[in-house]
């Protein structure tokens, strides 16, 4: 009964995930989805804590009702930036 709530919540939107921003990597993850935001509140510690092992830094996470498009989202323009200025574009006037 209870997958068939969540399926159904998914399906219009309503379900509640956790959403988690790392610095490094610059990723937005996304777990879930739960019926409540209790249940996705118990889950939260859990999907830190396998970030923090993997060696992700800077890790904020919040619980919200939303329907993400991808479960990863990794910012390669923001992560890459520090490395812009190391390869300088090379112009020829031939």
């Amino acid at each position: 009964m209870n997958e068939f709530l969540v399926n159904v919540l998914e399906v219009l939107g309503l379900a509640w995930w956790v959403e988690v921003v790392t610095e490094t990597p610059k990723c937005t993850y996304y777990f879930g989805p739960f019926a409540t935001a209790k249940d996705a509140k118990i889950a939260e510690p859990g999907y830190i804590q396998d970030l923090q092992q993997e060696g992700a830094i800077g890790i904020r996470a919040v619980v919200k009702r939303c329907k993400p498009a991808k479960l990863t989202v990794f910012d390669e323009e923001k992560e890459m930036k520090p490395w812009k200025n190391l390869f300088p574009v090379m112009t020829s006037s031939l």
